[in-house]
């Protein structure tokens, strides 16, 4: 197999890390050359730990198969620029979409397969898990691909860490865009005065569902219920919906997996005889539509992190996704995860460029410190997606000059907290599917 594909499966130190990166680009970049000219770059091995099995399993080879679009883009550009790939291995495994078996995945692929760099993960949940126990105490960058907890910006553990980004944004403001489209403010005549919600009892459940309640009642909503449920998926969730149904809410929000939420719309439907949901992102499932049926499901309305499926740059990573994999859908976070898996990938890059010929030397530490140069402003624009501009890429990094990544999921530029801003999307499932029906933009998404 060519090595230009891959084996299948903080904060407070911010203006300090940009200033000396700055300082070295020069010297750093005279020094490498002499060395590529002499032998090949060094390679590290990239982990990711994905949801193969558990709740979320329908999205864990479409997620595989993004990261390892993004890093066999990299390779086939260090081939051309730096004489070699310099990633040499995607190592994926199975989170099992549940924290335990997350960390005990995420402590392999540090502890055995020594990698530097963790892209992890789509539930918040297990993000957190494996940022507490295992990536920020070993020194290893973290990139979460579909994380939004809103507790993932203000991690005590990652305070001065600076270890732990994420290229999908906050439920703070998906929150805020749910509120805003049950209160009435994004469609004709959809809207509610009261609502409830049943969540997943973990970090993304749990924020989404306290950032819409607050962003709701400040809209003049009224939520009647916040009830939580489980981790593993449970036989029957009654209790759940007979508290949260109990005062008759116009609205039943789910910020829930595909598993849970598809057991608890039938029991909703069969048992309360009550069909008035609004979806969130892990709501916008196959395995949902599935289970329900279209005919029960046909025209109602979710919210979800998305990218604008007309920029430039999603629309090359769809096209060079779907080519180089086949894939017939691109699940939410698809774009996102592709985007983990190149920043980490460009960071890598930017390292070899500086000088860091032995991979030992690639650590998580120097490579998290080499995310925000490559991916905000100032520098030239370089569009996600394309094969061209990831050589482009490279080739302005090893000159030392100065780039700005846009990526597949929208803008990439991580604030001092490791976080992004991305437009969020209002969707609808059809009888057969679902669609995106508008777009808000991150600049229009209002703060609470």
């Amino acid at each position: 197999m060519s090595k230009k594909q891959l084996n299948n499966p903080h904060r407070r130190r911010f203006m300090n890390s940009v200033g000396l990166t700055a300082g070295l680009v020069t010297l750093s970049a005279s020094f490498a050359a002499s060395t590529w000219a002499q032998e090949a770059p060094p390679e590290v091995p990239i982990g990711q730990v994905v949801a193969f099995t558990g709740s979320g399993a329908e999205y864990g080879v479409f997620y595989r198969d993004a990261a390892k679009l993004a890093l066999d883009q990299i390779n086939v550009a260090a081939e051309e620029v730096f004489g070699g790939p310099i990633v040499s291995r995607l190592i994926a495994e199975d989170s099992n979409t549940l924290p335990t078996p997350a960390i005990e995945a995420a402590r392999k692929l540090v502890e055995a397969d020594g990698v530097p760099a963790v892209i992890a993960a789509w539930s918040s949940g297990v993000t957190v898990a494996i940022a507490t126990s295992v990536t920020i105490p070993s020194g290893v960058l973290q990139v979460g691909n579909g994380t939004t907890s809103p507790l993932v910006s203000i991690l005590p553990e990652d305070a001065e860490a600076d270890l732990l980004f994420r290229t999908s944004p906050s439920d703070a403001l998906q929150g805020v865009v749910a509120a805003d489209l049950a209160a009435g403010n994004l469609i004709d005549d959809y809207k509610f005065s009261t609502a409830a919600t049943i969540y997943i009892n973990n970090p993304y459940g749990q924020g989404l569902s306290n950032a819409f309640t607050a962003a709701f009642e400040k809209r003049g909503g009224t939520v009647l219920a916040e009830v939580a449920h489980p981790e593993e998926v449970q036989p029957t969730y009654r209790s759940q919906l007979s508290a949260a149904l109990k005062d008759n809410p116009d609205i039943l929000i789910l910020p829930t997996y595909p598993a849970h939420t598809a057991a608890i719309l039938k029991e909703s439907r069969d048992i309360f005889d009550y069909t008035n949901w609004q979806f969130t992102d892990a709501n916008r499932s196959s395995e949902v539509l599935d289970a329900v049926g279209g005919a029960d499901l046909v025209g109602k309305l979710g919210t979800v992190p998305s990218a604008d499926p007309e920029s430039e740059s999603y629309k090359s990573f769809a096209e060079a996704y779907k080519a180089a994999y086949g894939h017939d859908r691109i699940p939410p976070f698809s774009e996102t995860t592709y985007d983990a898996g190149m920043v980490i990938g460009l960071a890598l890059a930017k390292a070899i460029a500086d000088g860091i010929t032995d991979p030992a030397e690639i650590t998580g530490r120097e490579l998290a410190d080499r995310l925000r140069p490559i991916a905000n402003a100032p520098g030239e624009t370089i569009i996600g997606g394309s094969q061209a501009e990831i050589t482009k890429a490279l080739q302005m990094i090893k000159d030392g000059q100065d780039i700005d990544y846009v990526g597949a999921g929208g803008s990439v530029d991580f604030d001092e907290n490791g976080d992004v801003k991305t437009p969020v999307a209002i969707w609808q499932f059809t009888e057969t599917g679902d669609e995106t029906i508008n777009i808000v933009p991150a600049e229009q998404i209002a703060s609470e």
